[in-house]
């Protein structure tokens, strides 16, 4: 992005190349010195989407924070971030003179288009921590297109907890409750994991993977952000890096621990469900417990030996796995890591989804899963879509999706 003057460029920059989970930073090349300068390196946050205020002194960008994508305002001249508008999930930034227009979605709710006035800020010190902007300011909802809909549809407010993970670090995630919820009742609980691994479950919106429609189906829906998850940090991100089945499964047990342990939770009826590394996770977890009455492992590494080329997503040996796939490092580490290794211990019933114009994880990690799911005696079914890849999308498929896994889930965790 050009400032309005031409004389620089402001850019989303990584610093360590080959790893696509690498912190954003915002840089600034100053175009006849070729200098370039770093606007902030305080608080740990990985820039998202940015816009530049029309007098070109505040740069206002989003950024994962705590479970949600947050609004942030800093110098463009370098200083302080601070916090402008917590989301939900913000996004979509559109500045111009005196106004800053976004979308913002949640747990509960679609995007909608929101304005915000502007107050263009001078430059501040540097801060540990992003100060909260004490300017008045007053959003406004340009859209309401959901309202049709939602005034007829019942769902709850998601809650963030937290629970002590690996080292004692805080691990934060999301329950949903069903709508109606009744206290007195036990529900039966699912737990989602999240893809990447480096990603996050946010307070957004989303029409594949919905919490708040899977707690609609009567469970107790909690979102787990373990090791690798986004906005806590950049040392928690790059945790899970060469450690697949490490301290991240130590996070993921600590919630599972703490969620059973709730007076509206069934802990004999828990169920499991996960896509990409979030499939990978349930292979894993699969293969090391049986707490799970029911499984779903949605385009899911099963086999990181045969995975490792034939996957688009190269830098997963490259740099998660510590160097080619013939290299020492990388077979100690699918030796140590591949949850096919313990496929003889797998008993929980389980629905595979895989897809075969899917690049990421081809189409065979599934098969492979289910060849040892039905080859165990294990209660198996398969759901593959030919026309689909990593993402099931199209409006058909993906009713057929969710009609399968709801359908799984009914069938083993309301007996």
């Amino acid at each position: 992005m050009y400032t309005p003057d031409g004389t620089s460029i402001v850019v989303r920059a990584q610093r360590r190349a080959g790893f696509e989970g690498d912190r954003w930073y915002l840089d600034v090349y100053d175009r006849k010195t070729k200098a370039k300068r770093t606007v902030f390196t305080e608080p740990d946050l990985s820039v998202e989407e940015y816009a530049l205020g029309a007098d070109a002194k505040t740069v206002y960008f989003t950024a994962d924070n705590e479970g949600r994508r947050d609004l942030f305002e800093v110098p463009l001249a370098g200083g302080a971030p601070k916090l402008v508008k917590k989301g939900g999930a913000i996004g979509s930034l559109q500045a111009g003179r005196g106004l800053l227009v976004f979308t913002e979605a949640s747990l509960t709710a679609p995007p909608e288009i929101f304005s915000l006035p502007l107050e263009e800020n001078t430059a501040s010190p540097a801060a540990k921590s992003p100060q909260t902007t004490t300017a008045a300011r007053r959003v406004k909802a340009l859209t309401d297109e959901n309202r049709s809909w939602r005034k007829d549809v019942a769902v709850s407010a998601p809650e963030s907890l937290s629970a002590a993970g690996a080292g004692g670090a805080r691990v934060q995630y999301w329950l949903v409750k069903p709508p109606m919820f009744d206290p007195a009742k036990k529900y039966p609980v699912v737990f989602l994991i999240h893809g990447g691994p480096q990603g996050a479950w946010e307070d957004g919106w989303s029409a594949r993977w919905n919490p708040s429609l899977w707690a609609a189906q009567g469970w107790v829906v909690v979102a787990p952000n373990p090791r690798g998850s986004t906005g806590f940090g950049q040392k928690f991100v790059d945790e899970i890096s060469g450690d697949w089945g490490g301290k991240v499964m130590t996070d993921l047990d600590a919630v599972f621990d703490a969620v059973v342990k709730l007076p509206f939770v069934d802990a004999s009826r828990q169920g499991i469900a996960g896509a990409s590394y979030g499939g990978y996770a349930v292979d894993w977890i699969l293969g090391h417990t049986n707490r799970f009455k029911a499984a779903v492992t949605h385009d899911g590494v099963f086999n990181l030996d045969s995975m490792s080329l034939a996957t688009e997503e190269l830098w997963f040996s490259d740099w998660e796995f510590g160097g080619k796939p013939w290299s020492e490092a990388a077979r100690k580490q699918f030796a140590k890591w591949s949850p096919h290794l313990y496929g003889q211990n797998i008993r929980t019933p389980t629905l595979v989804v895989t897809n075969e114009l899917d690049f990421r994880v081809p189409v065979d990690q599934g098969l492979q899963m289910f060849t040892v799911l039905r080859g165990n005696g294990v209660p198996a079914e398969a759901l593959v879509f030919p026309d689909e890849g990593h993402w099931v999308l199209k409006p058909l498929n993906s009713k057929r999706w969710h009609e399968s896994v709801f359908g799984w889930m009914k069938k083993w965790l309301e007996r």
